[in-house]
């Protein structure tokens, strides 16, 4: 209680009394709960998902979240929450999270020994792209929101932009007629990097 300075005495009083701080985080963990159920990879997770709930997900929610208005909290919390946590995720265009995914070309004589789609921003002003890395703010408003992007990698690691669509799934469908017998995956569980953990 000292060490904080009264934030959490000052909690209980924003709050109108500790019963209603209660109420509030315990239906921010019910709402989480209920996002986790649809996006967290638990196969992948590699714990007992209540027990790494009890452990961890209060302190992850105290320094991510806007403790003083818990009513507020929501989808985009969610995805900041579980990127803390480290959770596997299954892609969804909506979480707006890293992505980095790469498969082997399996056309012989190509200039490209493989090919990577990235999720990338462009920032607002000067529309410089930037790939969208772990801990950034997801909805930061001075970059837009990511678009993913097709790069052909030649052998020796370097990289050449090809384009960009806003889907992942469309960006699929090119790389697929660029390389006919390639595989990507179709929802890819990636870790809070991006990188893909499970194909």
């Amino acid at each position: 209680m000292e060490s904080t300075g009264g934030r959490v005495s000052n909690l209980g009083e924003h709050y109108n009394g500790w019963d209603e701080l209660l109420r509030q985080v315990m239906a921010v963990a019910t709402q989480f709960e209920t996002w986790a159920t649809e996006h967290v990879a638990f196969d992948e997770l590699g714990e007992v998902w209540p027990y790494f709930m009890e452990d961890r997900f209060g302190s992850a929610c105290a320094e991510v979240v806007d403790l003083w208005h818990l009513a507020e909290f929501d989808d985009e919390d969610c995805v900041r929450v579980a990127q803390h946590l480290g959770l596997p995720l299954i892609y969804d265009e909506s979480l707006h999270i890293p992505l980095e995914v790469r498969a082997p070309n399996p056309v012989v004589g190509s200039a490209f020994h493989e090919f990577c789609i990235r999720a990338i921003r462009y920032h607002v002003e000067d529309e410089e792209p930037m790939a969208l890395k772990a801990g950034d703010d997801p909805w930061d408003p001075e970059w837009t929101d990511p678009v993913f992007a097709i790069y052909g990698v030649q052998a020796d690691g370097i990289e050449m932009h090809i384009t960009d669509f806003p889907r992942y799934r469309d960006a699929v469908a090119l790389v697929e007629k660029l390389s006919p017998g390639i595989r990507f995956t179709e929802k890819p569980i990636v870790d809070p990097t991006g990188r893909e953990v499970s194909s």
